[in-house]
C-alpha cells in the first residue's frame, strides 16, 4: 500500500515553495521521495532550498518573476534541465490585493490575474508538452481556494483568479486525461499564512467568525497540505482527474 504514495525518483516543480502552503507541499513531496525545484520571487529561494538540502532532501531553488512571460519560461526550462526531466508540477504561487470592489484598481486586477491565473496556465501548458514529448504520464496540481466556491470580501481579483484556476483545471483534464496526464485542484480553506495576516489578527471580528465556522476549530497550515499533494502526485490518484479537493477543516460543510 505504501508504494501507492511513494515518489522516489520523481521530479517536481513547486511554485511559491519558499513559504506558507507551497513550502509545506514542497517538503511533503520531498518526504515522499521526490526531487524538487522550488520557484521563489527573490533570493530567499536559495536559502530555503539549502535548508531543505541540509535536512537530507534533494532541492534546488530558482528565483523567478512569475509575472513575466520570458522569466517563467526560462525558469521552467532550467528546472527541467536541472532535474533531468519532469513528473509533477504544483502551481501554488499567488499574490493578493485588497480593496473595496467599487474602488479596486485595474492595475491590481491585472497583476493578480497575471500571477495567479496566466502564469499557471502557461506552466501547465509547458508541463503538458514536456510530458507528451517524452510519452510519459504526469501530474499537474493547481492550488485553488475557498473563493472558488464563494466571493469573499474586498478580493474580487483573487476570487476571479481562483475560480479561473478551477475551471482551467477541468478544461485541461478533458483534453489531457486520455494522454496519461492528471490535472487536479486543491482548495485550501482558511490558512494561517502570511497572506492572511489581516484576517488572523484576533482583533479582526472576522477571525472569530471564521474560526467558529471551522468544525476542526482551527485554521490550517502548510503541514495540512502535505497529504493531499502527495496523494495527487502519486500513483494513488491515477484515476482521479479534474477534481477540486477542499482541505478546509470542514468549513464548506458547516
Amino acid at each position: 500500500m505504501t508504494n501507492l504514495f511513494d515518489l522516489t525518483g520523481k521530479k517536481a516543480i513547486v511554485t511559491g515553495g519558499t513559504r506558507g502552503l507551497g513550502h509545506g507541499m514542497a517538503e511533503g513531496l520531498m518526504e515522499a521521495g521526490a526531487e524538487v525545484v522550488i520557484f521563489g520571487s527573490n533570493e530567499k529561494v536559495y536559502t530555503v532550498a539549502e535548508a531543505f538540502c541540509q535536512k537530507g532532501f534533494s532541492c534546488i531553488g530558482i528565483a523567478v518573476d512569475l509575472s513575466d512571460c520570458d522569466s517563467r519560461r526560462m525558469a521552467f526550462l532550467k528546472a527541467v534541465e536541472l532535474l533531468g526531466g519532469l513528473d509533477i508540477l504544483v502551481n501554488c504561487a499567488g499574490i493578493q490585493r485588497r480593496h473595496k470592489s467599487e474602488e479596486f484598481p485595474l492595475a491590481d486586477w491585472q497583476d493578480v490575474l497575471n500571477v495567479n491565473l496566466t502564469a499557471p496556465f502557461e506552466l501547465c501548458q509547458m508541463a503538458a508538452k514536456e510530458f507528451m514529448a517524452h510519452g510519459k504520464k504526469g501530474k499537474i496540481i493547481n492550488i485553488s481556494s475557498m473563493l472558488a466556491f464563494f466571493g469573499g470580501f474586498t478580493v474580487p481579483a483573487y476570487a476571479a483568479s481562483k475560480g479561473g484556476v478551477t475551471q482551467m483545471t477541468k478544461a485541461f483534464c478533458n483534453e489531457w486525461a486520455g494522454k496519461g496526464i492528471n490535472v487536479n485542484c486543491i482548495a485550501p480553506g482558511y490558512m494561517d499564512t502570511e497572506m492572511n495576516a489581516a484576517l488572523t489578527d484576533p482583533a479582526n471580528p472576522r477571525y472569530a467568525e471564521i474560526t467558529d465556522r471551522i468544525p476542526a476549530h482551527r485554521w490550517g497550515t502548510g503541514e495540512d497540505m502535505k497529504g493531499a499533494v502527495i496523494f495527487l502526485a502519486s500513483a494513488a490518484s491515477d484515476y482521479l482527474n479534474g477534481a477540486l479537493i477542499p482541505v478546509d477543516g470542514g468549513y464548506l460543510v458547516k
